[in-house]
């Protein structure tokens, strides 16, 4: 898949300098084998920085299968380039070469001339194929599965299924299940190639197989369909559309990909940062600056909501000046709290399927867990004001009474923030540490100075 890459640059940095000497002398044997006796991967990342020009003469001195290994092996953000460099023809014969899911990611990336130029250039059944990919919905699990799968019906013999499956190999991603369907390509049943070689050879597939299938709808979220292939151990999991046909499948690497680009966006949004489509340094510097900026600039409204809501309470902080003393250390025991809450109920929304009452019992438990940690907090800051600052018993009572609120109202806040988000159907880790802080400094100061005025 493009998302796999060695080790960065060392590829590069090793080979890059002889493949620079081959481009320059011409060396078109010596470019042949470095495309065919390296793996397809490394010769994707040594050609990273290249000019299109010299890859694609590289490219070119292999065969076209060979091209469209190599070639799925590369950045997203360098395969555009590339195409913007080569005829539609080669072209055309290279994305046909390609496997469907990683061909489908590149037709996802091609603006819509570019697309619009390059299929009428295929075959009819390709054509027809790639339009119904490209219109399933983004992030679901047909987005992301293959077409390239092996099935056979169901009233063969063993010895026959396994000759028919000898056929379909080389057109298959896996072969190691084999997906049993009617005429329909209705889904009946499923069998793994250890299955199909142990059984009989006068058997009938359809008395060996197993009916009970673990299958997805097209139109799932794409992180379901993970969660499933994790849950169940499988290899490849069966795509269905809403009639039961069989349409694709999603292998075990598809779901590596989509488990490491949902958790890089959990990163940058835990961060409050807008997630990257691309890496960081194929990122324009503007697009970088603006998905951070949007969010500095919502996290700057709420910190003038915290210095609103002081000026408020300037009179009890003037009659008593050191409360400002102890105001980073309310504020630090709220926002810690209510991150670490966050972190802890997006983490167990993103690894299971918690149903209503699972998640009243998450809320629960960490109302109780706020109140046994704002106590703790609370005394230890009575105590240490009190030896530490020479504040007497009420003043120390202040601070301590507002940490236990602050602690309490934290954990409640990071817990049921997330689940409200994703009862509206936006991704919880919206939710972010920096955001769940702005909010406790603001409800902060309210309990903190409330408190102060009440008791004093």
């Amino acid at each position: 898949m493009s998302s796999i890459r060695s080790s960065a640059g060392t590829y590069n940095c090793l080979l890059q300098p002889d493949l620079k000497l081959m481009l320059a002398e011409g060396d078109e044997v010596g470019l042949q084998q470095f495309c065919e006796v390296l793996n397809p991967i490394i010769v994707a990342e040594v050609v990273e920085g290249l000019e299109p020009a010299d890859t694609w003469r590289l490219l070119s001195s292999t065969s076209i299968d060979r091209q469209a290994e190599i070639f799925e092996s590369i950045e997203p953000t360098q395969q555009i380039e590339l195409i913007s460099a080569v005829d539609r023809k080669h072209l055309s014969q290279l994305v046909e070469a390609m496997s469907a899911d990683d061909r489908i990611d590149l037709l996802e990336h091609m603006d819509e001339e570019q697309l619009e130029a390059l299929l009428p250039l295929m075959a009819q059944a390709e054509r027809d194929e790639i339009r119904r990919m490209l219109s399933y919905p983004d992030n679901s699990a047909g987005s992301i599965m293959t077409t390239e799968y092996a099935s056979l019906p169901e009233n063969i013999s063993i010895s026959d299924a396994l000759g028919r499956l000898r056929k379909q190999a080389p057109d298959s991603e896996t072969i190691y299940y084999v997906f049993v369907v009617d005429e329909g390509r209705h889904l009946h049943g499923v069998i793994t190639l250890r299955e199909l070689i142990l059984a009989r050879p006068n058997a009938l597939l359809a008395d060996v197989m197993r009916r009970d299938v673990i299958a997805a709808n097209v139109v799932d979220d794409r992180e379901e369909a993970a969660r499933m292939i994790a849950r169940f151990d499988l290899i490849a999991l069966p795509v269905l559309d809403e009639e039961q046909r069989l349409v694709g499948i999603i292998t075990h690497d598809d779901v590596l990909d989509v488990v490491q680009e949902e958790a890089a966006e959990d990163a940058y949004r835990q961060s409050a940062i807008q997630p990257l489509e691309h890496g960081y340094l194929s990122t324009p510097l503007l697009t970088i600056a603006w998905k951070r900026g949007i969010w500095l600039l919502v996290l700057s409204v709420m910190a003038l909501g915290t210095a609103t809501v002081m000026r408020l309470f300037g009179k009890a902080e003037q009659d008593e000046n050191w409360l400002d003393w102890f105001l980073p250390l309310v504020l630090a025991s709220g926002g810690n709290t209510g991150s670490q809450s966050a972190t802890l109920v997006i983490r167990a929304m993103s690894m299971n399927l918690l149903s209503k009452q699972d998640r009243v019992r998450m809320a629960v438990r960490e109302l109780a867990t706020g109140m046994i940690l704002g106590t703790f907090l609370g005394l230890f800051a009575w105590a240490a004001l009190q030896i530490m600052f020479g504040r007497d018993w009420m003043q120390a009572g202040v601070v301590s009474l507002t940490i236990a609120l602050v602690v309490t109202m934290g954990t409640v806040t990071g817990s049921l923030l997330p689940m409200f988000f994703e009862s509206l159907g936006m991704d919880p880790a919206i939710m972010s540490n920096p955001l769940i802080a702005s909010l406790s400094d603001i409800v902060g100061v309210v309990i903190y100075f409330s408190v102060a005025i009440l008791l004093l």
